[in-house]
Formats: structure tokens, sequence, C-alpha cells
């Protein structure tokens, strides 16, 4: 694009323009969130979206009909050697908006840019929503000098969990009065009805079979072919069923075939709208190095399952008391194969934890609370409350 195909920032009285500065626009977590948003505030905004993979675009498939969203066809490189005229490149790109979205470290040049070239650029929002597996066990020292250093350009920094909070304050210099946790959120009123029949292709659950499902992207930070093994040693047969798409997928697989799994394993791709089918698992299962508030968790919460999950991140504060003890560490087959099995024996045990994560997923994680936290610290930003709703 090229700065006459972008019109100078609106009046009052139109939508606002948005840009979205992200590593990548497949759709994950923090990608699904974004587009929540962008479908919330309807026709109050307007969207420009940049993924510095151009070929990872799988999120936009999300955005709601008539929602008023490009994709940026050549805007400035977002990753590469530190350089002042990338950074400048970047700051002239951005001045063309009302507001500037950063998303994670694969989107940090952007603050920095702003920290080099602040004069007349927008206000920047950055969002922080974890690592992946680089960082998962230890953080860069390297990457947090560089947030040090960037972090005081934006003019606010949201994270997810408290976890990241913490993390954003002792690492990254953070302080209180410019840190937002905001916790993600779904529609939960969607979640506990009668699943969708075929909604799973490729999958009919069988009377009696205990069904163990995971929505992941197939990634080394998800560690699914840990969760492959965990199943394989069960003696209770159970069908897993992993939705998703990634890199890993063919390694998952794999493991699935030196375990003897291969014919216990349903791998449908990436499938969207989840409370159609999250219904036919018996049991919610997450092997990640890291998380931090993720919205898979939040979703099985909702549909009343129980949560079997390594503990991490904030997901030991998320699940209710009951689901507790159906926590593991990471990297140990037995712990996560034993909670595992506890659950797929036990209907009773299953529906008493289901039901407690359904209860506090509606009193916790409901989306209006969501979309209305945003929306206050977007337009606070921007210094024109209540345009986004």
């Amino acid at each position: 694009m090229t700065e006459r195909d972008f019109p100078a920032k609106h009046p009052a009285h139109m939508p606002i323009h948005i840009l979205h500065l992200h590593s990548t626009f497949n759709l994950g977590g923090k990608e699904a969130r974004a587009v929540q948003l962008m479908n919330a505030f309807g026709d109050r905004a307007r969207h420009t979206i940049v993924s510095a993979m151009p070929d990872q675009l799988s999120a936009r498939d999300a955005i709601a009909n008539g929602i008023k969203y490009e994709i940026a066809q050549d805007p400035p490189p977002l990753s590469g050697r530190p350089s002042i005229r990338r950074y400048e490149d970047i700051a002239r790109f951005m001045r063309r908006f009302d507001l500037v979205l950063t998303y994670n470290w694969g989107a940090i040049d952007g603050v920095m840019a702003a920290r080099v070239f602040g004069k007349g650029l927008p206000p920047i929002v950055h969002h922080e929503d974890g690592f992946n597996a680089d960082e998962a066990i230890r953080l860069n020292i390297m990457r947090n000098t560089y947030r040090r250093m960037a972090l005081p350009a934006a003019n606010a920094l949201v994270v997810p969990s408290g976890k990241l909070e913490a993390i954003a304050m002792k690492h990254w210099g953070q302080p209180a009065e410019r840190l937002r946790r905001i916790p993600n959120g779904i529609k939960t009123e969607l979640y506990g009805g009668k699943p969708v029949a075929g909604a799973i292709p490729g999958f009919r659950k069988k009377p009696g079979e205990i069904v163990i499902g995971s929505i992941a992207g197939l990634r080394p930070v998800k560690d699914l072919p840990l969760l492959v093994r965990s199943v394989a040693g069960m003696s209770t047969r159970a069908r897993l069923v992993i939705v998703g798409e990634g890199a890993e997928r063919a390694k998952i697989e794999e493991t699935a075939r030196l375990m003897a799994l291969e014919d216990q394993l349903v791998m449908p791709g990436f499938l969207p709208d989840p409370h159609r089918y999250i219904g036919h698992f018996d049991i919610f299962a997450l092997s990640s190095k890291s998380e931090q508030a993720p919205i898979s968790v939040i979703e099985a919460m909702a549909a009343g399952l129980p949560v079997m999950s390594t503990w991490v991140g904030d997901i030991p504060n998320m699940v209710a008391p009951e689901n507790a003890d159906y926590l593991a560490p990471h990297n140990y087959e037995i712990p996560m194969r034993d909670r595992l099995e506890m659950l797929a024996k036990d209907a009773g045990l299953r529906s008493t934890v289901g039901e407690a994560n359904r209860k506090r997923a509606r009193a916790l994680f409901g989306e209006r609370n969501m979309v209305a936290a945003y929306a206050e610290l977007y337009a606070a930003a921007m210094g024109r409350p209540g345009v986004l709703g």
C-alpha cells in the first residue's frame, strides 16, 4: 500500500481506524480474541491487519460479515535486525491510523518504532499473551531488555493472566499503573447444549466410549506428543481428538503410530465454532509447556467438562477448586495418565467437576465484561471515551 491509499484521520462521527500488527494472523488465542473484539466493535471501527507472515491469515475467516477490514499488502517489515531506517518506515506507516494495537514479541518493533520516532504517532496499546517454546521454560534475557527499552512508548500493556502481569513488572520493568490485566472471555451461553452430529469430520462417538479432546495449535509449545503418550498408557480405552493445525502434525501422528494409538487418534484440522463440537468430549486435555489464560480451557469449562492440564500459567486459578486435583506437572506422562484414568473411570466425578467448571466460567469469563474492558481501554488511549461502545 502507498500513503495515498489511506485517507486522513476521520472526523469524530466516522469509524476509528485501527492498525493491528501481528507476527502471524493464523488463528490462535490472541488472534481469536482480536477478531472477537473486531466483531464486537462492529461499524464503530474499521481495521487494517498486518501479518509479518503474509501467507498466515486463517484468522480472517472468523471475522464477521459486515466488519470493515483489509489485509495490508506491502507494510514495512516487522522483524529483522534493529535498524533506524526500518523503525522510521514503521512509524511513518503507523501515522495513518487512529489507534495502533501490537501483539506479542513478533510485533514489538512497532512499539520500538514509537520509542524512536514518537512525534505525531497515534496511541499504541501493546498486548502480551504468552511465549513460544523458545521461552516456555526460561525467559530470553535479550528480549527482556528490548521490551524494557520499547514498552515505555506504549500507552498501556495488556496481559490476560496474573503470571504475565508479574513477569511484566519484574522482568520488563513495567509500572503497575500502565499495566492492565483483562481476563479472556467467551460467549459462555453458547456452550453446554447438545453437540452437533458430524461437527468433527471423520469422528462418530461410539456408545460407552471415553473421548479425550484437545483444541490447540499444533506447535512445539503445546507438546501434544506428550498427550498422545499419556493416553496410550491408559488402561481405559479412550479416543483422542486433537482439533487444530500446525507444523507438529506429522510428529504427533508418528508418536501415535509408535504408541499403537493411530486407530484411536482423530485429527480433523482446524474447526471453527467450538461450541458446536466440544460437547462430544468427555474430558478436555492440555499438555502445554507454557500457557497463560487459554481460551480453550474457558470453552471446555463453559461446556461443563473436567480439565486435565499441565500446571502452567493461570490455569490453576481458572478452573474450579473441584478440578484442582486433575492438573499435572509437565514432562511426565505417568501423572497425566493417572489423572486422565481417574476421570475416565468415574462418570459421576466427571459430571461433578464439569458442572463446577461450568458455573465458574459463566461467573468469571463472559465475553461482555472482556469487550467492555477493552473498549474502555482503547477509547481512553485515544482520549475519546465511549467511542467503541
